[in-house]
């Protein structure tokens, strides 16, 4: 039985935020081995960008003009997409709580609601409004009250610039014009953005430091290279590609919507592989986000999409 565009964007959509959802557990055992969070972002980066690179090019197979011509659309991707955005989470994070940056970074639905406000002057329907509502609820209840709270002005800049760079990622992953695949769109950028992220830490703008040899990981004794390979696989490489296919299929609106489902499934995958509590708060929290998802999703399915892709009915 062949799927509807909107159910494999759909379930595009899930695989991707269940993927960027095992970064925590998959990137702690590096963390606590004294990886700094530069280092370790940018060599997912790379390996990801290098374990999706035959796909890409077999993806291609030999068309690298359509390459060329998206260039600025990669540019992007790699440059705010990949690298600004988490350049920007890990600034913000050293002087707020990082429940608070990622609830302000989770807000890139909302830049993408308001941008399609703006550029086609309609107000949102009130389904998508309450769908709005209802995700941001949601998100608090998973990531926590806590992270509603004073905060210093910089850390806060820095977290609405990572917001950005979300619904960036989603904006470019949207536009399909130049005919670029998903997948060579996600290894070019995961690239682009490595050595970006990379070049930031040889000057020395932020700490970049490593630590090889064996660690922990779920209890076990490890090479260092294994929760870095997993990393880079699972929630980096299949993450970028899915996320990026589902905003192709579903729009960037709704994509971005489907991604707050991020924080829910890195809730549970710390309980399952970390034993931490899942409180029933986190849980109601998930529920609140896939009813704001039905919402906006409802509101896709009621009105005709728009020409422009972005704007249709994800950041």
């Amino acid at each position: 039985m062949k799927l509807s565009p909107m159910s494999s964007g759909l379930l595009a959509a899930l695989l991707a935020a269940s993927s960027f959802g095992t970064s925590g557990v998959l990137a702690k055992p590096l963390m606590e081995a004294g990886w700094s969070p530069v280092a370790a972002v940018t060599l997912r980066a790379l390996t990801g960008g290098l374990l999706l690179l035959p796909v890409a090019c077999f993806a291609l197979r030999g068309r690298w003009g359509v390459l060329r011509q998206a260039w600025r659309r990669v540019l992007v991707m790699g440059f705010v997409g990949v690298a600004v955005t988490q350049l920007a989470y890990f600034a913000a994070i050293q002087t707020i709580p990082v429940s608070t940056a990622l609830l302000i970074e989770f807000l890139a639905p909302l830049l993408l609601v308001g941008l399609a406000w703006a550029r086609t002057r309609r107000t949102p329907h009130r389904t998508v409004l309450l769908g709005s509502v209802l995700a941001i609820v949601g998100l608090v209840l998973v990531i926590g009250p806590g992270a509603l709270q004073p905060v210093d002005p910089v850390g806060l800049l820095f977290a609405f610039a990572a917001a950005i760079g979300c619904a960036t990622y989603f904006f470019i992953a949207a536009q399909t014009d130049d005919g670029l695949p998903p997948v060579a769109l996600a290894a070019s950028g995961l690239l682009l953005g490595a050595v970006m992220l990379g070049g930031v830490g040889l000057v020395g703008l932020l700490t970049f430091s490593v630590e090889l040899g064996t660690l922990e990981m779920f209890g076990a004794g490890v090479p260092w290279w294994l929760p870095l390979l997993a990393l880079a696989l699972l929630s980096t490489a299949i993450a970028y590609a899915a996320g990026i296919t589902a905003s192709t299929l579903l729009g960037s609106r709704v994509a971005s919507f489907v991604g707050l489902l991020e924080v829910a499934f890195a809730a549970v995958f710390a309980w399952l592989l970390l034993d931490e509590r899942l409180t029933f708060v986190q849980i109601l929290g998930g529920a609140f986000i896939l009813a704001g998802i039905a919402a906006v999703r409802a509101e896709e399915d009621a009105e005709p999409a728009p020409a422009e892709p972005l704007t249709e009915a994800t950041a």
